[in-house]
């Protein structure tokens, strides 16, 4: 009897030790400390013996080391995470992702295909599908998975500015604009600050582009896309300086750097 009452108690320390770490975990990643989101995922991984929570752990696991450059070691965390649970749509999202970012376009599809099967009404995972065809030239295609979203989820916001920057992508401008025009004025989104800021960018209209993105970032200051563009439109004004800075904060914001090294290249200290 002794025995049992002292295994049960080991038993809730343990619990209530992981429930702890999994809230201090997820604290780190909701403050976009990705550094410490690492740390504290990969204690989690190491004592979970339920294989579809440590699948969970290792997916957030992946995706603090992406966000912190750690492309390899990312990839490792998100097989890990698919060997553990194999039915996990969020972990085949998030492995499309990035091989769809690390250039294996097909690889990218393969496991984005796979995880549609599972979640077929999964936005997120039609709108990375989508971005891989636009990048392969199938517009068609890329238009067809965002007009799928708009069937479930017809608000959809980010299906809705897809279709607009498929406009943008192909050279018709005014088209975008008038898309961003119209979605604004339903809902004046941070989203759509930014989107329109950089079509406003193409069109060689900086202090209308400058102008949305500040907009943008007094809505969501923590919306990193809006300080790329930002520091996009302020390396065209000749203000160097300024628009470094303004890529730090995108990254510190969560931003994965490896995909502004071109902008970076404009910050180095020329000796």
């Amino acid at each position: 009897m002794k025995k049992t009452l002292f295994f049960l108690t080991l038993t809730c320390s343990t619990l209530a030790l992981q429930a702890q770490d999994k809230k201090i975990a997820e604290e780190c990643f909701r403050k976009a400390d990705y550094k410490c989101a690492e740390e504290e995922y990969s204690k989690l991984v190491q004592t979970e013996k339920i294989q579809k929570f440590k699948s969970e752990y290792y997916n957030y696991l992946g995706t603090s080391q992406r966000r912190l450059g750690k492309t390899s070691s990312a990839f490792k965390s998100y097989e890990s995470a698919l060997k553990a649970d194999p039915m996990s749509a969020s972990v085949y999202a998030n492995l499309g992702s990035i091989h769809g970012q690390k250039g294996n376009k097909q690889a990218a599809l393969d496991y984005l295909n796979q995880g549609l099967k599972l979640e077929p009404e999964n936005a997120d995972m039609y709108l990375t599908r989508s971005k891989i065809y636009e990048n392969l030239g199938k517009k068609d295609l890329a238009a067809k998975d965002l007009n799928q979203i708009l069937t479930f989820a017809p608000d959809n916001i980010y299906a809705r500015t897809g279709l607009a920057n498929l406009k943008k992508n192909s050279g018709d401008l005014e088209g975008a604009l008038k898309d961003y025009n119209q979605l604004i004025s339903e809902k004046p989104e941070s989203l759509l600050y930014s989107g329109r800021g950089d079509v406003y960018f193409k069109l060689k209209k900086n202090k209308e582009a400058l102008a949305d993105v500040n907009k943008a970032i007094s809505i969501d200051p923590k919306f990193a896309q809006a300080y790329v563009n930002k520091a996009l439109i302020l390396f065209e004004t000749a203000k160097p300086k300024e628009a470094c800075a303004t890529l730090d904060k995108a990254v510190s914001l969560g931003y994965e750097k490896p995909l502004l090294m071109e902008y970076y290249s404009k910050c180095e200290v020329k000796k």
